[in-house]
C-alpha cells in the first residue's frame, strides 16, 4: 500500500493502493508504521507521493458504505491519527505530488512541509460539500495552516478544485513543474531542508504545528458529532448517491 524507496538520505513513500490511492484504515496504519521506521533510521527527510494519476482521491466512499458506523469509527480515528503524525513529524517531507489530490489526499498533501505539483491535468482541493460530510477540526486546522484564509475559504465553502496553476498561484502549493522532473525536484528539496541541524529543525517545527493540534482537540463534543455524522444512514445515501452520479455504480 506504500511503497518505501531509499535514496541516500532521503526516504520515498509511495502509495500505491488501488487506482486512486483511496484513503482506508490499513492505509492510514502503514503510513503511521513507515513513518515509526523512518524516525528510527538514518534518513534525514521524506518524499511523499503517489502512483499513476492520482496522489490521492481520498476517503475510500465504497468502504464507508460497506464497514457502517463501526467501520467509520475505525477510519476517523486512524485518520485523526495519521495526518498528526505526518503533520508534526520531526523531519523535512516534501509532497510530490504526481496528480488529483482530493479531499482527504489534500489533506495529506497540506500536512507535508513543501509541496510540489505536477503540471497537467490533475486536481487539487476539497470537495467536501459534494459529499455534504463535515471533516474532522485537525483536518481544517491543517488545511487553514497550509493555505491562505481567502483561498482556505474557497476550499471549504466552495468545493473548489484547482488546477495545478491555479493551486501555485493561490498559495496551496509550492511549486509546478514538468511531470518527468517532478520525483528528483522533490529529493533535491527534501536534501536541502534535511541539511539544516536536526533538532533545530524538529524544535522549531514543533513549535510552529503542536498549537494546531491543540486548537483542533478544544471541542471534542464537534468531532462526536463528526463521527455521528458520518456513520447517519441518511449520510450514507447522500454518498451513495454522489458515488453513483460521479463514478458510476458499484465497481
Amino acid at each position: 500500500m506504500i511503497v518505501r524507496e531509499e535514496h541516500g538520505s532521503v526516504t520515498v513513500l509511495r502509495i500505491d493502493h488501488g487506482k486512486v490511492g483511496a484513503i482506508d484504515v490499513e492505509l492510514l496504519e502503514i503510513l503511521e508504521a513507515r513513518l515509526d521506521e523512518i524516525e528510527g533510521s538514518p534518513t534525514r527527510a521524506v518524499v511523499l507521493t503517489g502512483s499513476g494519476s492520482s496522489f490521492s482521491a481520498g476517503l475510500d466512499l465504497w468502504r464507508i458504505l460497506d464497514g457502517g458506523e463501526p467501520y467509520v469509527r475505525r477510519l476517523l480515528a486512524a485518520f485523526r491519527r495519521g495526518i498528526a503524525r505526518l503533520f508534526t513529524f520531526p523531519r523535512p517531507v516534501v509532497a510530490a505530488v504526481n496528480g488529483h489530490a482530493i479531499a482527504g489526499g489534500c489533506v495529506l498533501a497540506s500536512c507535508c512541509d513543501y509541496r510540489i505539483v505536477a503540471a497537467g491535468k490533475g486536481k487539487i482541493g476539497f470537495p467536501g460539500l459534494r459529499v455534504r460530510m463535515p471533516y474532522p477540526a485537525l483536518a481544517v486546522e491543517i488545511l487553514g495552516f497550509a493555505a491562505p484564509l481567502v483561498q482556505l475559504e474557497d476550499l471549504l465553502y466552495g468545493g473548489v478544485l484547482y488546477s495545478p496553476s491555479q493551486a501555485r498561484a493561490n498559495g496551496l502549493v509550492n511549486e509546478v513543474v514538468a511531470p518527468e522532473c517532478l520525483q528528483a525536484r522533490a529529493r533535491e528539496v527534501a536534501e536541502r531542508r534535511a541539511s539544516a541541524q536536526p533538532l533545530t529543525f524538529r524544535l522549531n517545527k514543533d513549535r510552529q504545528r503542536r498549537p494546531v493540534l491543540e486548537l483542533a482537540g478544544r471541542d471534542p463534543a464537534r468531532e462526536e458529532g463528526v463521527d455521528r455524522a458520518w456513520s447517519d444512514p441518511e449520510a450514507h445515501a447522500l454518498i451513495r448517491a454522489h458515488l453513483e452520479e460521479t463514478v458510476g455504480r458499484r465497481r
